[in-house]
């Protein structure tokens, strides 16, 4: 049991690293389908809570910046907001894929899993 939740982890990992390597050299249609794919492993029955935790260290990790005004608003806001706020994203992400906006998309994405991260 602990092999496949390390090799779901590492896999989050890969698809979100890659996602990032995709987005920074403008590839934003195929970055995007590695988020979809991370979200929809996250959102499966064998992704655990201790799997979503290291997940979101690793987020954090990723997306640490000197001055980052997200990590300022979620110390001030709570969970069930920030939640919210990650829904809306999500939903945003959605919209704009629909209008083929594949970087505005990703663009959300990436703000929601900066809202999900620690």
């Amino acid at each position: 049991m602990e092999d496949s939740a390390g090799l779901i982890l590492a896999n989050l990992i890969k698809l979100t690293r890659s996602s990032e390597e995709k987005f920074k050299k403008g590839n934003f249609k195929e970055a995007l389908e590695d988020k979809m794919e991370a979200r929809k492993i996250l959102k499966s029955k064998s992704c655990d809570e201790k799997i979503i935790e290291k997940y979101r260290k690793e987020l954090s990790g990723l997306y640490s910046l000197k001055f980052d005004l997200i990590f300022d608003h979620k110390l001030k806001i709570d969970e069930i907001k920030r939640n919210q706020i990650v829904q809306m994203l999500e939903q945003k992400s959605k919209v704009k894929l629909k209008s083929l906006d594949y970087k505005g998309a990703v663009k959300a994405f990436r703000r929601a899993e900066k809202y999900f991260s620690n």
